[in-house]
This record gives structure tokens, sequence and C-alpha cells, in this order.
């Protein structure tokens, strides 16, 4: 069986009603009520299991996991030997660089709150400039306000959060959204399947 890899949450919603739409049964899967981790279906040759969205790729990536769907940031953030083959084109949003409005990303020294430390080390790194790395998991955006950080690298959906705030994006790094990737191993022993089920969702899109 093909072993998919789903994240909890949004994205496992939408990814669920996306499979259901080329045939997969996945009533179970989207009852609210259901705790199970693990969903075998034999006669449709696939397994689902839901995970933490920043631990599907490295479910897929050591193989546990054929198949998973993660954001574009996650996949970025882990650098992650698999295969990215499909775009959902949901969960999108942006990773970005924010603070108040005035605040200069050419400065060397800068402090950066994040919880993206590779991409933000990358971004700066490939501009010159020397940071301090803060490495925070939630509420990014408190940082510049109570003086932790100079700026922050966070994904950016509205920017409505930003505002309220009174911070501002201060430069984009990369579009992010929902994709499909493969364990690299996988793509060789279940090329048809995986193919097969690519090729579905390109047609229902």
């Amino acid at each position: 069986m093909l072993t998919i890899a789903l994240a909890k949450g949004r994205l496992a919603k939408r990814t669920l009603e996306r499979l259901s739409a080329i045939g997969f049964d996945c009533a179970e899967m989207l009852d609210d009520k259901s705790r199970k981790l693990i969903f075998e279906y034999p006669e449709q040759g696939v397994r689902f299991f839901m995970a933490k969205s920043d631990d599907v790729p490295t479910y897929v990536e050591y193989g546990a996991a054929d198949i998973g769907v993660a954001g574009k940031d996650r996949i970025e953030e882990d650098s992650c030997e698999l295969y990215e083959v499909y775009d959902f084109g949901f969960g999108a949003c942006r990773v970005a660089i924010a603070g108040p409005a005035d605040a200069d990303i050419r400065k060397n020294g800068l402090r950066v709150a994040t919880k993206y430390p590779s991409i933000a080390a990358d971004y700066f790194e490939s501009r010159g400039v020397t940071i301090e790395l803060i490495k925070l998991s939630g509420s990014i955006e408190l940082a510049p306000i109570v003086g932790l950080s100079d700026v922050i690298v966070d994904i950016v959906e509205t920017g409505t959060t930003l505002a309220e705030n009174g911070l501002v994006v201060l430069d984009e790094i990369f579009p992010s959204s929902a994709r499909l990737i493969v364990n690299k191993v996988s793509m060789k022993l279940e090329h048809e399947n995986i193919s097969k089920l690519i090729k579905q969702l390109k047609l229902n899109q």
C-alpha cells in the first residue's frame, strides 16, 4: 500500500477534500470526532496517517511515508531530501521579513526572531548581512514590539495581524502553499501509482 502522511488541521481537511474528489473514501478521516492517527484502505491500496505539520517532510524523507502534504515553508526550512511534485495551491501565504517600517534590514548585527532559522540565515547570508538569530515557536510578531528583536521572519497571509501590531512587510522571501512531496526511493518503486495520483489531482484542480 502507498502510505500518505497528512498534516493535522486545516491542511489535512483541504487535502482530504481534494482526495475525495478523485475517488478516495475519506469520510472517516474528515470526522472531527475521530482521534485515530492511522487509516487503512486495503481495497484502495492506500494508508494514511496524521502527523504534526512540521514533521511530515521528515516522515517522507526517511521513508515512513511514501507521500506527504506539507507547506513549502516547512519543506524549505528542513531542506529534506525528497521530491516536490505538485502544488495544491491552498494554504497560500508568504514567508517574509517584517518589522517596524523604519527597520533597516541591511544593517549588520540585526536581531531576527523566527521559527524559520535556516530560511532566515540563508536570506541574510546571501545578502552579506550578519545577524543574531532568536528562535521562537509562536506569536513571532511580539518580538519586535517588546524589543526582543529588530525584525522577524514569519509566514504572512493577509498581513492583518502585522498591521494591528504596527508592523509591515519589509521584504518577501518566497511564496508558500501546500505541496505534494514524495520519498525518493518510493518514486522509483511506486512510480506508476504515484504518477497516476498526480495526474488525477491535476485533472481535478
